[in-house]
């Protein structure tokens, strides 16, 4: 059975632990979304708008007593965390708002004699597993759109994050979703195995690993279920010149270390041109001398936070051990903290040999690993060498030559002189073995929607 708990990763500590659900509760759970979403689908698109936008609101009011939950949670600094509630709190408001647009009916041609519509209908419960990088962010962008669509919504986060799911919760139920209707789950792999499989709930959405991808989406395909699967990047940002190496290597850096590295679409491959590349990595190496552990509760500058617990710290320091083994070269920090905290320096790596088994391993972690290539060609075929498919960039002072190389990335989002355009409105997801569909924007409401054919014949 999964082990929820509240572990500090700065000390290792369990401040708080939660009962697995029984079977029984399971069931009741699987009854309870089914009830709810009769009511709510039978509620009007304006209604469930209404709820969702006091939710935003909601997230507005406690957003402090949020931030410290995630914080002590996962060990994102409490600047972070505040960060992370303002954007769900916009994802959950961008929905509230434009969510009523995004799935109005309209009418198509027809050459039969008559009125053809397509309609945005709801399907049903959804079953979301979601990660503990970003408690809320992550859920935002599953159960925004569907809540306004009219799907209920059973919600297993990580084993780490219970505190902040049943916060959710709370919020949901304040607001005016219906009991059931968003519920926080305390289930094992077995368990969700189960609810899969059962006919009362309609599409799964996962953000997670490759492997936890294929053990879900294998699931869902033999139960002719709809999934939605958000995995791992090891996105590529190729610098092919730039007028300020140093301006570029400060962003690259900041966005690498974000939230301890751990991030999907994280600039995990930076691909730099060589006659820039000793001064870029060079200025990630000052980036990186003189850092120190601190506290996420009160993180000053020169300190860095924990990762989210001690066996992804040492998992990462595992993986750039082998990386340096088969020939990488660590130019700075890595270095694991001695005792029970999640604590592993901000790291930078150069050399993996594209023959090597790190050359293809995603690094959830701290660490920048930069390669040196000497024309678009080679840093365009470098970039899509990679199995993931997530996000991309390309740096260049001049754009056109940017976005040539930009625009053959094969990926489910490329940029052009910036690593990541992230905001409620604009649709992220992958391609490949990063999974498939999209959350938020646009689309993101239209993945769950039974886009239901409506005839009257003349």
């Amino acid at each position: 059975m999964a082990n929820y708990r509240v572990q500090n990763p700065a000390t290792g500590e369990i401040l708080e632990t939660f009962p697995s659900a029984t079977d029984e509760q399971v069931e009741q759970q699987l009854a309870a979304a089914a009830a709810a979403y009769r009511e709510w689908r039978a509620c009007s698109v304006q209604e469930r708008a209404a709820v969702l936008k006091r939710v935003a609101q909601i997230f507005a009011e406690r957003r402090d007593e949020l931030a410290t939950t995630i914080a002590v949670e996962m060990g994102k600094s409490l600047s972070e965390s505040l960060e992370e509630v303002d954007f769900a709190a916009s994802i959950i408001d961008y929905y509230a708002v434009h969510g009523p647009a995004l799935i109005t009916s309209y009418e198509i041609p027809s050459t039969i004699p008559g009125k053809a519509v397509i309609e945005h209908l709801p399907l049903g419960a959804l079953l979301g597993v979601m990660p503990w990088n970003f408690p809320y962010y992550q859920v935002a962008r599953f159960a925004a759109p569907n809540l306004v669509l009219g799907n209920t919504i059973l919600l297993k986060h990580a084993d780490i994050c219970a505190r902040s799911n049943l916060l959710i919760q709370e919020i949901m139920e304040q607001a005016g979703v219906p009991a059931g209707g968003y519920q926080a789950l305390f289930t094992s792999h077995e368990q969700i195995a189960t609810m899969i499989a059962d006919p009362r709930v309609q599409g799964v959405s996962l953000t997670g690993s490759e492997r936890a991808g294929a053990i879900i989406g294998a699931q869902a395909g033999t139960h002719l279920k709809k999934c939605v699967l958000e995995l791992g990047g090891i996105d590529p940002m190729v610098v092919l010149d730039s007028d300020d190496v140093a301006a570029v290597a400060k962003a690259a850096w900041d966005f690498r270390v974000y939230n301890g590295g751990q991030v999907c679409n994280s600039n995990k491959r930076m691909i730099v041109m060589a006659d820039i590349y000793d001064e870029f990595v060079s200025e990630l190496i000052k980036l990186a001398a003189g850092l120190v552990p601190g506290d996420q509760m009160d993180l000053a500058d020169g300190e860095y936070v924990p990762l989210s617990s001690r066996v992804a710290a040492e998992t990462v320091h595992a993986q750039v051990q082998k990386a340096v083994a088969e020939g990488a070269t660590l130019e700075a920090g890595g270095v694991l903290s001695d005792g029970l905290g999640a604590y592993y320096s901000p790291a930078v790596l150069t050399g993996v040999p594209r023959a090597s088994e790190s050359y293809r391993e995603e690094i959830f972690g701290p660490v920048a690993t930069v390669y040196k290539v000497h024309s678009d060609e080679e840093a365009l075929e470098l970039a899509n060498d990679c199995a993931l498919g997530l996000g991309g960039s390309v740096f260049s002072a001049d754009a056109a030559r940017a976005a040539r190389v930009a625009s053959q990335l094969e990926v489910g989002m490329t940029h052009v002189n910036i690593i990541a355009a992230e905001a409620a409105e604009i649709p992220f997801g992958g391609v490949m073995r990063s999974g498939f569909g999209r959350e938020m924007g646009p689309i993101g409401i239209g993945e769950f929607a039974n886009k239901r054919l409506y005839f009257v014949a003349e």
